[in-house]
């Protein structure tokens, strides 16, 4: 089990700055893939940025150039979210994927608002 708990969302105007956190415990040593989504009202979840099981960082075109993943050695993940736009509002959910015998179990956090507007 691993539990999952994101922070830092919130209003910021256009142009702005947020950096969301995303902490995580319990089996964390297990987790293979870590990553972050986001989702709107009567949309499906979109991937947003993740870290693969090869290291390597993955970034949905819509935030290249804009957003920054990163993590720590606490299996702390971060999005650096910088030169924000209105369309990128939406709830944003930090994930984390452990291998199983039979496939790949997900874990999600709660989420966290995020507002862009003036």
């Amino acid at each position: 089990q691993v539990q999952l708990v994101e922070s830092g969302g919130g209003l910021v105007q256009p142009g702005g700055s947020l950096r969301l956190s995303c902490a995580a415990s319990g089996s964390i040593f297990s987790i293979n893939a870590m990553g972050w989504y986001r989702q709107t009202p009567g949309k499906e979840r979109e991937l947003v940025a993740a870290f693969t099981v090869g290291g390597s960082a993955n970034y949905a075109e819509f935030v290249r150039g804009r957003f920054t993943i990163a993590r720590d050695s606490t299996y702390t993940l971060y999005l650096q979210m910088n030169r924000l736009k209105p369309e990128d509002t939406a709830v944003y959910y930090c994930n984390a994927k452990l291998p199983r015998a039979w496939g790949t179990e997900n874990y999600w956090g709660q989420g966290t608002q995020v507002t862009v507007s003036s």
